[in-house]
């Protein structure tokens, strides 16, 4: 960074100054609490942490120095409850995302479910990946594919599962056109999140036990498929035997979001006494 555009040592003071007063409104707050969630202790700590993290930057910009504490921000917390307090209905809102690590897997797996569809009129979706993931999610339910991400050649990203409370549940259809625009963060009673961020001092353990055996016997038939597949299309002859691992039954899942193989689940927050 060059002289120019770097703070001024007054800047950098006047940034430690605010940290101060933020303190100083952030414990006042704190010993005139109403209760739990209190909203002015709530505001309280997102100035704090506005400011501590404003005099992190200005410091190391200025001084190459940083602070030896970390304070979240308003973004990594949910605001104080302050929905029905014996709600008659609640919704669960997840996102799960993947990343398309391995195509030709996905594609295997999407002819099979062509092969043992009779009623099928499209026997080309498989052959892209956006039609064989149309044919994938179509056959089994959300939370099957994530426990079985691997063996259909997906790689496991970012997932997070709310839960919000409501006096009375919605009427048929009312939501469907913009499901998730019209979410109180304050009507959340308790959030779970996955994301290899809370991994990072972690060592990568890979899955053990029957999970291992089973994909590895997948693997075996997929293997011999994509063998196949290869020498049909290179016009030499040969004895490739179709891998023949049985799909699932697409089990419905109890809903709630779980530790998919190798992630770990991390509560932003979790109220268990609401």
């Amino acid at each position: 960074m060059s002289d120019a555009a770097q703070p001024t040592a007054a800047e950098v003071r006047a940034a430690a100054e605010a940290v101060k007063t933020a303190l100083d409104r952030h414990l006042a707050a704190v010993e005139r609490r109403s209760g739990e969630d209190d909203p002015a202790v709530y505001d309280a700590f997102n100035q704090l942490a506005a400011a501590a993290e404003a005099y992190d930057e200005l410091l190391y910009d200025r001084y190459d120095e940083v602070t030896p504490f970390e304070i979240p921000g308003a973004d990594d917390t949910l605001p104080p409850y302050t929905g029905p307090e014996e709600p008659s209905a609640l919704s669960v809102l997840i996102r799960r995302d993947y990343a398309v690590a391995e195509p030709q897997r996905l594609m295997a797996h999407a002819r099979r479910i062509e092969a043992a569809d009779e009623e099928s009129t499209d026997m080309d979706a498989s052959g892209t990946v956006h039609g064989a993931l149309s044919l994938l999610f179509g056959e089994f339910e959300p939370d099957e594919i994530a426990s079985r991400h691997k063996e259909f050649g997906l790689e496991e990203g970012d997932s997070t599962l709310w839960v919000t409370a409501a006096d009375e549940a919605a009427d048929p259809g009312e939501w469907l056109e913009a499901p998730f625009e019209q979410v109180d963060p304050q009507s959340v009673v308790c959030r779970f999140d996955v994301s290899a961020v809370f991994d990072d001092d972690l060592d990568d353990e890979e899955d053990g036990g029957d999970a291992d055996g089973d994909a590895a016997e997948l693997d075996e038939d997929l293997a011999a498929e994509l063998d196949e597949d290869d020498t049909e299309d290179g016009g030499t002859e040969g004895d490739g035997a179709e891998g023949d691992g049985a799909e699932g039954d697409g089990a419905e899942g109890d809903g709630a979001e779980g530790d998919g193989p190798g992630g770990t689940a991390v509560p932003a927050r979790l109220e268990a006494d609401r």
